[in-house]
């Protein structure tokens, strides 16, 4: 089958097409014939030797797909054979033709609803629902989203937006402080700025809830901008490091500081279904930044290393006739 390899750390380059064997479903486990695999920020860390854990080369990357069910492996209903499913896997493996998914982990995907939303929910609609029932931001709450124009950061200002929340979209440039707008932000600072936690307390003063997945010195800039008994939710590092808080710090400004991502692989299993059930109803609408051919992944990288792309990236791998 075709398949793209993570040969070495380094940049988008080794990233590079082949074949693999195709694999086989083992108990408990679907194949998939795979439609499209979801591209995170995470894997581009990955890829360069900079994530929050390492691969071990030489490795097929991908860890959400989407697709229909080609087999199936002992003591799974042999009845799921051609259904439309999404899934995450076990960390690997999904810019390929096939993938291997646990049984107990796939999602039907409704009839209606296009498998490119899908696989954009999967994983980014996963853990906009698991930090926004950590943050749980209530009506005319101030709520600063950090990276709002990215594939999770559009889905929290959604989320927000549906509380009744008053939310302040942190992004990168005029382009992607308007895309924060439309999904329902009411104001948008560009942390290109220097003065940009200025424009926040401009607009609204002291925010209640921060949306962190940027960190390092913006991270630290937004948690100077928050009212006392706010909450801030560290959840990533595009910036290349984690918002360093220490409790001191935050029981002394009288906030609360956590992490987003601490979760049972059943609770993330949970999020994705429920949010794969706001996009169906039409509730929670994720936005398609860029579909790559699976060969192209190199570039598919190096848009979301150079902050061109705004919304989900996907890699079209077995488009559907």
């Amino acid at each position: 089958m075709r398949a793209v390899w993570w040969t070495k750390p380094g940049g988008p380059e080794v990233l590079r097409p082949g074949e693999a064997a195709s694999p086989e479903p083992r108990r408990g486990e679907v194949l998939i014939d795979v439609e499209y695999a979801g591209v995170t920020f995470v894997e581009t860390q990955l890829r360069a030797g900079r994530g929050p854990f390492a691969w071990e080369p030489p490795l097929i990357p991908g860890n959400g797909v989407g697709g229909v069910v080609a087999r199936t492996g002992d003591g799974v209903d042999p009845a799921l054979v051609g259904t439309r499913v999404v899934s995450g896997l076990s960390g690997s493996g999904g810019y390929a033709e096939q993938a291997v998914a646990a049984a107990d982990r796939i999602l039907p995907v409704p009839d209606g609803l296009a498998m490119t939303d899908a696989v954009a929910v999967l994983a980014d609609g996963r853990t906009a629902m698991l930090l926004h029932r950590a943050a749980a931001p209530r009506p005319r709450q101030r709520v600063l989203v950090e990276a709002a124009a990215g594939g999770v950061g559009g889905l929290l200002v959604q989320l927000a937006v549906k509380e009744g929340a008053v939310v302040i979209a942190a992004a990168g440039g005029e382009r992607k402080g308007r895309l924060a707008r439309e999904a329902g932000a009411s104001h948008a600072v560009d942390y290109g700025d220097p003065r940009w936690a200025d424009a926040v307390r401009d607009a609204v003063g002291e925010v209640d809830v921060v949306y962190d997945g940027v960190g390092g010195d913006i991270g630290r800039a937004a948690f100077g901008l928050l009212a006392s008994g706010g909450r801030m939710v560290v959840h990533g590092m595009a910036s290349g490091a984690m918002t360093d808080v220490s409790p001191e710090e935050a029981e002394a400004r009288g906030v609360v500081v956590t992490g987003g991502l601490d979760a049972t692989p059943e609770t993330l299993h949970a999020c994705a279904r429920d949010a794969l059930a706001e996009v169906t109803a039409g509730r929670l609408r994720p936005r398609i930044g860029a579909v790559h051919a699976l060969e192209r992944a190199a570039d598919a990288h190096a848009a979301i290393d150079a902050r061109s792309t705004a919304g989900k990236t996907l890699l079209a791998v077995n488009r559907p006739t």
